[in-house]
């Protein structure tokens, strides 16, 4: 049984965590997996928008515990190839050319709630627990703090990362880390709504050079982003959506991409 499902509808991949009878606990497999499914839905021709979800109660737990038990006997050396294998599936997403959304229908805790963070949206059911627990293990949440901060800011980043707490879906909406928090009857019709509404309304080339813009300009000194942001700008003017776009608009044409 494979431990990610992929699947197309209405020009939205549907890449599905697919260990249920382990909450979805990131193995080196399911890590290997996704990195590979999210690689084929940014080329998939049929596929503009993504959404990450999962099966079983759980969206994800974090790390396999039999996993944990191996990274004891590790050297450094194969602790670190561990640490960057995760690092590029974190990165992989964040970085993905085409829009993520997580579609939470459970809890999302560690590595799990890592995951979340690096999507471009999040909706969760109301029930859903949402945290990032490894100081309480003696780990350290390194890899997800760098996307923590630049997605909610340092002050609320520090207090999560910091006390491990575990926060309900509402309380992660109040703090920056969702999107919405939907009934679960409503969650996947919702979020289907919502990346329909990505498809038919915004242009592909457009919301890929805007990810990589606030990708690329976040650490940059003023006029260095700036100037980036002009270069961005110059190549997005020439590209076949924007002249597309900018002639609907003056003809007064509806457009649907």
């Amino acid at each position: 049984m494979s431990v990610v499902i992929y699947s197309v509808k209405d020009r939205i991949g549907y890449i599905t965590l697919n260990r249920p009878d382990k909450r979805n606990a990131l193995s080196h497999e399911l890590v290997s997996e996704l990195v590979e499914t999210f690689s084929k839905a940014e080329v998939d021709p049929n596929v503009k928008v993504v959404v990450l979800n999962a099966n079983g109660e759980a969206f994800c737990a974090g790390a396999d515990l039999a996993y944990l038990q191996q990274l004891q006997k590790f050297s450094f050396e194969e602790n670190l190839a561990d640490s960057n294998h995760l690092k590029d599936l974190f990165l992989k997403i964040y970085s993905l050319k085409k829009v993520v959304i997580a579609q939470l229908q459970g809890h999302a805790l560690a590595g799990g709630c890592g995951l979340a963070t690096v999507c471009d949206f999040a909706f969760a059911v109301p029930e859903a627990k949402f945290g990032y627990t490894e100081v309480k293990i003696g780990f350290i949440p390194a890899l997800v703090a760098v996307f923590l901060v630049r997605k909610i800011g340092e002050q609320k980043a520090r207090h999560l990362l910091l006390t491990g707490e575990i926060i309900k879906a509402q309380e992660a909406f109040n703090r920056g880390l969702l999107t919405e928090v939907v009934e679960r009857n409503d969650l996947e019709s919702t979020v289907y709504q919502f990346a329909q509404t990505l498809i038919n309304s915004n242009s592909e080339q457009s919301m890929q050079l805007t990810k990589q813009l606030i990708q690329d300009v976040h650490t940059l000194p003023l006029k260095e982003a700036l100037d980036l942001a002009a270069t961005i700008n110059a190549h997005a003017r020439a590209t076949e959506d924007c002249k597309k776009g900018i002639s609907a608009f003056l003809n007064k044409q509806e457009l649907r991409w």
